[in-house]
């Protein structure tokens, strides 16, 4: 099979040739290689005759593994194909690169002035407002703090860290702040990405390692939600060592109402995901969720703005593109798309299931759990009026 890199294909005359960027719609929106089309991999065999005979084909996906079997297919209908070796990681990485290596220093530190200016001005009622009236409302952040920012290096804890960053520098509460990375066993593109990235919004890394990657690869069943539970884990631990008080996560207001319904949808039971929470393993240690009112698209935006580009999810899976392909999707993506659908017909359902985990009625549920023990209705059935259980109903009538 042909291959190329992304260094060779740009010395190539673009409207001499095809590239073909085979992700996900969403993800390409989110940036390609210059001049790229778009055919997501599911659509790919009944749109591949749309592409042009006469030129040669460049195929992309994230990681260079799915676009392969692209390239096999334009091949064996008659078309001259060749692989982007390292896919649209691999162009990513060496455009960061680029911009940390060839910028003039003062020209680095406008871009982070630029990006904070952002977040207070720009946007300062999708994000900054709803960050602070989360601070507040859920009490999580207290004099005398030391908080561990936990970084994956993607968009959402990329954005609390420096949300953290400013509230500390023009905030009136005295705490400390930790930027914690564990490297999980990245790959080097990958790695390579979050350490620019921190250097360019003028982010101080703790770093430390572990074998998670390594670990949880040959998992078959649920390994994201294993390697998130190991992952907290070890962020817990090394967060005590250097002693810090709490651990913040880059959960967002999409993460909790996505939570809600899958709790309901399959797993048969009303929890939502909460904004801090008294670690069970590690006393005296404890969870908070800064982003807890703040939209993912929101998030997006303020990304895009900046024209920032993070990883995504950056595991063993990913390194063989699973992602690109529909029928490997989680049940959170899933649920994603149903709130979409929903929204649709009804759009205010985000904050209407957001809401409904505020206004449990205990006197209109059928049973309930408390500090571990269960409950049932029956048990004050007999010692209680009925109004409310009446009064729900005609609400829903």
């Amino acid at each position: 099979m042909n291959t190329i890199s992304v260094e060779e294909l740009e010395k190539i005359d673009s409207s001499k040739i095809t590239i073909v960027d085979v992700r996900p719609a969403d993800q390409y929106s989110r940036g390609s290689f210059p001049g790229a089309v778009n055919i997501p991999l599911d659509e790919f065999e009944e749109r591949m005759e749309s592409v042009d005979r006469e030129k040669m084909v460049y195929v992309l996906c994230h990681t260079g593994d799915r676009s392969r079997d692209c390239v096999e297919k334009l091949s064996d209908a008659g078309y001259e194909a060749v692989n982007i070796e390292g896919g649209y990681r691999a162009y990513l990485r060496l455009s960061l690169s680029r911009f940390m290596e060839n910028d003039a220093k003062d020209q680095k530190e406008l871009k982070t002035k630029e990006i904070e200016h952002s977040i207070i001005k720009t946007f300062r009622k999708t994000v900054w407002r709803p960050f602070t009236k989360a601070l507040n409302e859920y009490q999580l952040i207290q004099e005398g703090d030391k908080i561990a920012v936990c970084i994956s290096g993607g968009k959402d804890s990329m954005l609390m860290a420096k949300l953290l960053q400013e509230l500390k520098r023009h905030g009136k509460i005295h705490f400390e702040l930790v930027f914690l990375v564990m490297n999980p066993g990245y790959n080097a593109d990958n790695w390579k990405i979050i350490q620019d990235n921190a250097e360019l919004l003028g982010i101080p890394l703790t770093v430390f390692e572990s074998d998670i990657f390594d670990t949880v690869a040959e998992i078959e069943n649920n390994p994201c939600y294993l390697c998130a539970r190991m992952r907290r884990g070890y962020l817990y631990s090394h967060a005590k060592e250097l002693g810090c008080n709490k651990i913040a996560l880059g959960h967002h207001f999409d993460d909790v109402i996505e939570t809600i319904l899958m709790g309901m949808l399959y797993s048969a039971k009303i929890e939502t995901m909460m904004p801090k929470l008294h670690s069970t393993n590690f006393e005296g240690m404890e969870l908070i969720r800064p982003l807890y009112l703040i939209r993912e698209d929101d998030i997006k935006a303020w990304r895009d703005y900046n024209d920032l580009r993070f990883i995504q999810c950056a595991c063993k899976f990913t390194d063989t593109c699973t992602t690109c392909n529909n029928e490997n999707r989680s049940k959170r993506v899933e649920i994603k798309e149903l709130i979409r659908d929903l929204k649709k017909v009804n759009p205010f359902v985000e904050g209407n299931i957001f809401k409904s985990v505020e206004n449990v009625n205990i006197d209109t549920v059928v049973g309930y759990k408390q500090y571990g023990v269960r409950h049932s209705f029956l048990e004050n059935y007999d010692g209680e009026p009925d109004s409310a259980s009446e009064n729900a109903a005609d609400a829903v009538e």
